[in-house]
Formats: structure tokens, sequence, C-alpha cells
């Protein structure tokens, strides 16, 4: 018996990095996942992986959202979990930010998970139950950042907690995790950079870079019938980093 028989999830972002580990994990657990991404040629490769449906999802169309919806229901009947994970990351300062990387960064980051929810909640209301895993980052806790990427992950985290409250009664659980630098095809850059790849590690009390496997851990736990009594928590996976 796995954690996840006869659910059905849906996870953004789930052709590569911290998703690709997620929909491998929650199918391993027995759940029929749904990776959705924009990567088309990534699809192909997860889509044939054993109780895994790769399908198109670009998550800033709501018309993309109420399209993919609509699918999964059609044919599974039922939304258990969502997992907003897709995301982008940019290195620019503040004084280089555009307001087209500021628009673009919020429709993705922001406005994906918001209309996640908006358009699966109904669904998991109407069977009153469901568990949403929102990932946020722990640039959205700490005062890391100023720029469109932490803003766009603080936005997360509060329509994380707004969410958990509102449909609570609805028994719908909704909760968010906070990875520190992960490392994911995102990250790959900081390799290019020796000496900041070593700063970071010094400056993380365990002493090394999180793994997508760490991520897809707690997220699961999240989503998992173990955490029943656990909604607007969040949860931060960054080895010690924002605790100093």
């Amino acid at each position: 018996m796995g954690k996840f028989d006869n659910k059905v999830a849906i996870i953004t972002g789930g052709a590569s990095g911290m998703g690709r580990r997620m929909v491998e994990l929650f199918s391993e657990e027995g759940a029929l996942v749904i990776a959705a991404d924009i990567n088309r040629d990534s699809l192909q490769e997860v889509d044939n992986i054993e109780g895994v449906e790769g399908l198109y999802l670009n998550v800033s169309s709501e018309d993309n959202w109420i399209s993919l919806t609509k699918q999964v229901i059609d044919t599974y009947g039922k939304i258990d979990i969502l997992i907003n994970n897709a995301g982008i990351s940019s290195e620019k300062t503040v004084q280089d930010i555009t307001i087209e990387d500021w628009d673009t960064m919020m429709r993705i980051n922001s406005f994906g998970p918001f209309a996640g929810m908006k358009h699966v909640i109904p669904y998991m209301m109407e069977q009153k139950s469901g568990a949403i895993v929102n990932i946020s980052s722990y640039t959205a806790q700490i005062g890391m950042g100023l720029n469109n990427y932490s803003a766009s992950k603080g936005a997360v985290r509060a329509i994380s907690k707004a969410a958990a409250t509102q449909y609570g009664p609805y028994g719908v659980r909704v909760n968010a995790v906070f990875p520190g630098v992960i490392q994911t095809p995102m990250t790959d850059g900081l390799k290019e950079s020796g000496e900041t790849l070593k700063s970071l590690i010094r400056a993380t009390p365990l002493q090394r870079l999180g793994t997508t496997e760490d991520v897809a851990q707690a997220v699961l736990y999240l989503a998992s019938d173990n955490a029943a009594y656990v909604t607007g928590a969040e949860l931060v996976i960054d080895g010690g980093f924002s605790a100093q």
C-alpha cells in the first residue's frame, strides 16, 4: 500500500528539477500523477514513467488552467492533490529589473499558483477533501534579495495562508514549502562560480546545498494523510540558513 493509492495529483513544473523528483516519488507511492509542464520535450520523457501522464500547461495562462482541470476531471473524476511547483528565477538586481521582468515573474511565480488554486479548489470543495502544497522560497522569509523573485515568492506565502484559513472548513488543506538553494537545472549556474558556491555552503549550517529529494520528501509529507491536521504551515528546507 502506498501513501497515495487511488489519489490523483497534479504537479506543475513536473518535467524537470524538483518537480520531476516529486512526480517520481508520488508515482512510487501509488498516485496517478499529472505532470504539468510547459516544456513539451521533457514532458515526453516523464510521460513514460508508470502512473504518470504528462500534460502541457503554461501556469501563467488561466485558459490553460481551465482546460487542464477540466481534462483531469473528465478523465479521472477527481483531483486530490495539487502541487504548485512551477517557477522561474532571475539574477537581475533591483536596478536592472524592468516592468516587463516584474510582470513575467509575477505571472509565473505568483499568478500561476493562485490560478491553480482558483480552478482546483472548487472540485476539492465538492469532494470535501484535498491537499495543496505551494512552493515558495526562503527568500520570502528573510531579508534577502530586493528583487522580483523574492516578491513573487512572498506572494505565494501570503496566498497560501489565506487559502488555508478560507478553505479549511471544506476539508481542503493548504501548506507552503520554502526551499533554500537546491541543486537543480535552475541553479546550475552556481557551479560556474566556484567561490559563490563555496560561500553559500559555508553560510549554511548543514554545510551543503539541498537536493531535489530533500524537497520532494517534505512535499510528500504535507500532501499525505500523515499531515491530516496540518494546514497553513510553513516548512523551510534550507539547511538551517534562515535560522541564523
